[in-house]
C-alpha cells in the first residue's frame, strides 16, 4: 500500500545543528583524544596530575578499558570501589523501585547516597598520598573521590542506554545486573539512575574541561566545554529538531517504513519518538563530525531560553510537551488504556503532572477508528469484572463497553487523563501529550503477546482508580472530538484552535496556508509538525536565525527565546496548501 504522496521520502532521520564557530574543535577517536588530553596535562606543568573521567550511568566497560589503555596512568581508581555494597544499594533503592513490574516512585536519592563514606575517605587518602604521575579516577560519581586537575564528562543519551539494556551490555547504577530483564533495568533507570545522574550532571558538567560523546565506544568524539555550551546556546536561539528513534511493537504498522524511509525488511515499526527530549539525542556538527549529546542537556542548562520563563518556573527543567508517532497501518489495535489523574500520579509515583494527550490523525486506512470514552448506561463494576476475567480467558468484548469512532485524516481526538482510549488498526497517529510517558495503565491488550513472546503487564488495579466513568458517548462527542474553532485568517492562511481539552495544559493550533504565515511564541516553547505538504521553510524577518527547512511529518521545536517567526511553503510545495499542528503551554 502506498502512503507517501510525493515521489520519495524526504524525512530527515539525522537532523543536526551546525556549530561553525568551533568547526575544528572536535577530536575523533581514542588516539586523538588521548593526544589532546596529554597536551593539556603537559601544559599544567605539574608532577602530579589527577584526571577525573566523570561518567553518566550505563557507560560501557569498553570505554573504561580504552581510557586506561590510551591515557596509560600510573594509578587509576574506579568510583564503584567506593560505593556501598550491591545489597545495601538494592535495599536503599527498593522504596523507589518497588515490586511492581512497571511502576516505581521518583527517587529523592542523590549520588552521594550511593557511596560508603569510609571507602570514599580511604580512596581519597590514597590519592592524596601519591606524590607524582598521572592518576585516572573514572566512573559515575568519580568527582567525589578527588579534586581534579583535568575534568572530563562522558555522556550518553537515555535511548542508547535502553539499547544497551536490551543487549545485556550494562548494569544499573551500583549494581551488577547485566543479565536482568531489560524492562526491569529500564524501570530502575527511569525512577532512580537517571534522576540521580541528571542532578549530579547539572553541577559537574559546567565545571568540565572536555565533554566526550560515548555512543560509539570505538570512535568517541570530544569537544571543549566552551564548544559544548556554545553549541547548546546556539541551538536554543533557532528552530531545531532532535534525532528521532523508531521501535517495533506487537501492534506496529507499515506507514513509517515508507514515509520515514526505514528498513523495509523490518516486521513493523510501532513508535517514533520524534520529540521526546528526555530520551532523544541532539546532533551538533563540528566541521565534518557529528557530536551526539542528550537533548535534555538543553533543558538543564538553557531552560528559560528554551521553555520560556513562565513554563520553566511552572515545570522546572523538564520539557513538558511530547510529540510521537503511533503507527497501526496494516497493524493492530493499541492496548485499551487510561492515564492517571494528576492527584493520583503525584501521590503514588512522585510526579507533579500527568500524561494528558491527544491523537492527531496523520493518515487513515480502510475501517480505521479509535476507541474513546464509554458507551451509555454501562455498569462500571461489570466492566471491571470482565477485564479481570479476561486476564485468564483472553476474551473481552471491548465494543460492549467502549465507544468506537471512525477516523479520517486530520481528525483530532482529545484525551484528558482518566479517559479510556486506544487507537485502532489502520491509523497513523501523531500523539501530542504531556511528557510523563511511562504512566499508561493497560486494561486490555487483545489477548496477544509482546515481542518477547510474553503477555504485556495489565494494570487494572491502577486503571479502575483513575477511569472517569461519566465520559460517555454524548460527552465525548461534545468535548473531545474535532473541537475546531477558527481563530484568525489572512491572505493565504487561517489559524484554528483544535484543543486540547480545558483539563489539559497544552494548547494546539492548526495553520492551513499557501502563503507566508506569522507565528508568535507568546512566552512558551512551540512544538510543531508538518502534517500536510512536502516541505516548508521557517524564517525570521529580523534575521535572528538561519532559514530552517522542514519536511513532511517532521517535528520541530521553536524555543521561547524566538518571539516571532514565519512559515511558508517551500520547494515543490510553493503555492500549494500546507498545514502545521502547533503545541504550546497555556500561559
Amino acid at each position: 500500500m502506498k502512503y507517501l504522496l510525493f515521489n520519495h521520502s524526504n524525512y530527515e532521520k539525522f537532523p543536526f545543528i551546525d556549530v561553525k564557530e568551533y568547526e575544528h574543535e572536535c577530536c575523533c577517536g581514542w588516539e586523538a583524544i588521548a593526544s589532546k588530553i596529554n597536551q593539556y596535562s603537559v601544559s599544567l606543568k605539574k608532577s602530579k596530575i589527577i584526571i577525573i573521567a566523570e561518567c553518566y550511568t550505563s557507560i560501557s566497560d569498553k570505554i573504561i578499558e580504552k581510557l586506561i589503555n590510551e591515557f596509560k596512568p600510573l594509578h587509576y581508581f574506579y568510583s564503584s570501589n567506593a560505593m556501598k555494597s550491591e545489597d545495601e544499594i538494592k535495599k536503599m533503592v527498593y522504596p523507589d523501585i518497588t515490586d511492581d513490574e512497571i511502576f516505581g516512585y521518583m527517587t529523592r536519592l542523590k549520588i552521594e547516597d550511593f557511596f560508603n563514606q569510609q571507602k570514599l575517605l580511604s580512596i581519597r587518602k590514597k590519592i592524596n598520598d601519591i606524590s607524582n604521575g598521572v592518576i585516572l579516577v573514572y566512573g559515575t560519581g568519580a568527582s567525589l573521590l578527588a579534586d581534579a586537575d583535568l575534568l572530563i564528562y562522558l555522556d550518553m543519551p537515555r535511548w542508547e542506554a535502553q539499547l544497551r539494556f536490551r543487549r545485556n551490555e550494562v548494569s544499573n547504577l551500583g549494581a551488577d545486573n547485566k543479565s536482568e530483564k531489560a524492562s526491569l533495568q529500564y524501570k530502575r533507570a527511569y525512577f532512580v539512575d537517571w534522576r540521580v545522574c541528571d542532578q549530579f550532571k547539572k553541577k559537574i558538567l559546567p565545571l568540565c574541561d572536555f565533554v566526550i560523546d560515548t555512543v560509539d565506544s570505538e570512535m568517541p568524539k570530544m569537544i571543549t566545554r566552551d564548544a559544548f555550551f556554545y553549541g547548546l546556546k546556539n541551538t536554543v536561539h533557532r528552530p531545531f529538531r532532535v534525532v528521532p528513534f523508531f521501535d517495533p511493537g506487537p501492534w506496529g504498522g507499515q506507514w513509517m517504513k515508507e514515509v520515514c524511509n526505514l528498513d523495509k525488511s523490518a516486521e513493523n515499526y510501532a513508535w517514533c519518538f520524534d520529540c521526546v527530549p528526555e530520551e532523544n539525542s541532539l546532533l551538533l556538527q563540528f566541521g565534518e563530525v557529528l557530536f551526539e549529546t542528550p537533548s535534555i542537556n538543553l533543558v538543564f542548562f538553557f531552560p528559560e531560553e528554551l521553555l520560556g520563563n513562565t513554563v520553566y518556573h511552572r515545570f522546572g527543567d523538564e520539557f513538558p510537551i511530547r510529540f510521537d508517532f503511533l503507527d497501526t497501518m496494516e497493524g493492530g489495535n493499541l492496548s485499551l488504556q487510561v492515564h492517571p489523574l494528576t492527584a493520583y500520579i503525584k501521590e503514588n509515583f512522585g510526579v507533579n503532572y500527568t500524561q494528558d494527550e491527544s491523537y492527531y490523525i496523520m493518515d487513515s486506512g480502510k475501517d480505521s477508528y479509535v476507541y474513546l470514552g464509554f458507551k451509555d448506561n454501562i455498569v462500571p463494576v461489570d466492566m471491571v469484572a470482565a477485564l479481570k476475567t479476561a486476564e485468564v480467558s483472553s476474551e473481552f468484548d471491548a465494543e460492549k463497553y467502549v465507544e468506537k469512532w471512525k477516523v479520517k485524516k486530520h481528525d483530532h481526538f482529545l484525551i484528558p487523563a482518566g479517559t479510556i482510549h486506544c487507537s485502532g488498526a489502520n491509523a497513523m497517529v501523531l500523539e501530542i501529550s504531556a511528557t510523563p510517558y511511562i504512566f499508561t495503565f493497560k486494561l486490555w491488550d487483545w489477548g496477544r503477546l509482546g515481542l518477547d513472546g510474553i503477555p504485556r503487564p495489565i494494570n487494572i488495579e491502577h486503571g479502575e482508580k483513575n477511569i472517569q466513568w461519566d465520559r460517555t458517548t454524548a460527552w465525548t462527542n461534545k468535548n473531545l472530538i474535532n473541537q475546531f474553532t477558527l481563530i484568525a485568517e489572512g491572505d493565504g492562511w487561517k489559524e484554528e484552535k483544535t484543543g486540547l481539552h480545558e483539563f489539559e495544559f497544552i494548547e494546539t493550533r492548526r495553520h492551513w496556508f499557501s502563503k507566508k504565515v506569522t507565528h508568535y511564541s507568546n512566552g512558551s516553547v512551540n512544538v510543531l509538525n508538518l502534517v500536510e505538504g512536502e516541505s516548508i521553510i521557517v524564517e525570521s524577518d529580523e534575521n535572528e536565525f538561519d532559514a530552517f527547512i522542514v519536511h513532511y511529518a517532521e517535528t520541530f521545536i521553536v524555543p521561547a527565546a524566538i518571539k516571532e517567526y514565519s512559515i511558508r511553503p517551500y520547494g515543490n510545495s510553493e503555492g500549494k496548501l500546507c498545514a502545521t499542528i502547533k503545541a504550546f503551554v497555556r500561559i
